[in-house]
């Protein structure tokens, strides 16, 4: 091999190894500093338990039918089914063991608003921290008080179920790159209290969008297409377009969808029917002002 030979595979060697530190460095997993998470002082529980039923918690990490109290044990192993694998939503109870009993604030905040896990690595975005990376450091307090006071669950979920090459976490933090933002969905009047609180609810806690808005091939919104339905990811049947053109809900008044989300009745007096029977539980222990806020927000981003 002649010299110059050696020198191009050399430089190419180098370029290859500066290229992955580079790439390492901009998709490395990105906590907050300490911080962020300091003087947040005592937790304010009954916003927490506000927080708590906004955040849909329940719908995925308690057992499929439970009720009443039954609900607050979040001993997780729910299935998403996807186009990438089948996930299993952990324990999230404040068993020390099973759950997340012993993790501190910080490392709460940072997987629900980072996606970082305990351990410093990626988490898959089936858990919806693409939408509650939106969230106030305050109502991240709040909640962790107020979850640390629900039962303990010793269940263990499942692994989640994924192929080649979507169990590598690694490629996680090209996807974040790519798509996790804190910056707004939809362009509303963030001057009028009630739709600064609805789109704070709705592209935030509420996460409306990781259901009712479509991806690309790598997961991510379309983000002209926001809230504007998509594919069932369980494969059955759609997920309705719900801004103000669509034919779902587009006739309602902003009553008629705070309603709704508190009764679970439509205005033809037809049901709540689907995963949104769940969503729709939640959505009833929230105040009167927050599920106005959500309608009038839904009434207020572009239709499509």
């Amino acid at each position: 091999m002649g010299r110059r030979a050696r020198k191009l595979i050399s430089g190419l060697v180098v370029l290859g190894v500066v290229g992955g530190a580079a790439f390492w460095w901009l998709t490395k997993p990105a906590p907050w500093s300490a911080s962020h998470w300091e003087g947040l002082g005592e937790p304010d529980l009954a916003n927490g338990e506000q927080v708590f039923w906004a955040g849909g918690c329940v719908s995925c990490h308690a057992n499929k039918g439970a009720e009443g109290d039954a609900r607050l044990v979040l001993s997780g192993g729910a299935p998403l089914k996807s186009p990438f694998g089948t996930f299993h939503a952990p324990n999230i109870s404040p068993d020390e063991t099973a759950g997340i009993g012993a993790w501190t604030l910080a490392e709460f905040g940072n997987a629900m608003t980072r996606g970082v896990g305990r351990n410093g690595e990626h988490l898959y975005p089936s858990f919806p921290y693409g939408s509650y990376a939106r969230m106030a450091a305050k109502d991240v307090n709040d909640l962790w008080g107020f979850m640390k006071t629900l039962p303990k669950s010793t269940e263990v979920a499942p692994p989640h179920e994924l192929p080649f090459p979507y169990n590598m976490r690694i490629a996680l933090g090209g996807w974040k790159l790519l798509f996790l933002t804190d910056k707004p969905r939809a362009a509303v009047d963030a001057n009028d209290p009630k739709l600064a609180r609805g789109q704070y609810l709705v592209e935030g806690l509420g996460h409306c969008g990781e259901c009712h808005t479509p991806r690309n091939a790598l997961g991510g919104f379309e983000p002209d297409q926001w809230l504007a339905g998509a594919p069932n990811p369980e494969g059955e049947g759609r997920i309705p377009d719900i801004t103000p053109g669509s034919k779902s809900i587009g006739s309602w008044s902003a009553s008629d969808i705070a309603s709704y989300l508190e009764t679970g009745f439509t205005p033809e007096f037809d049901s709540v029917g689907g995963s949104m029977v769940e969503v729709q539980k939640n959505m009833a222990k929230l105040t009167p002002a927050d599920r106005e806020a959500i309608a009038a927000y839904l009434k207020a981003v572009p239709a499509l």
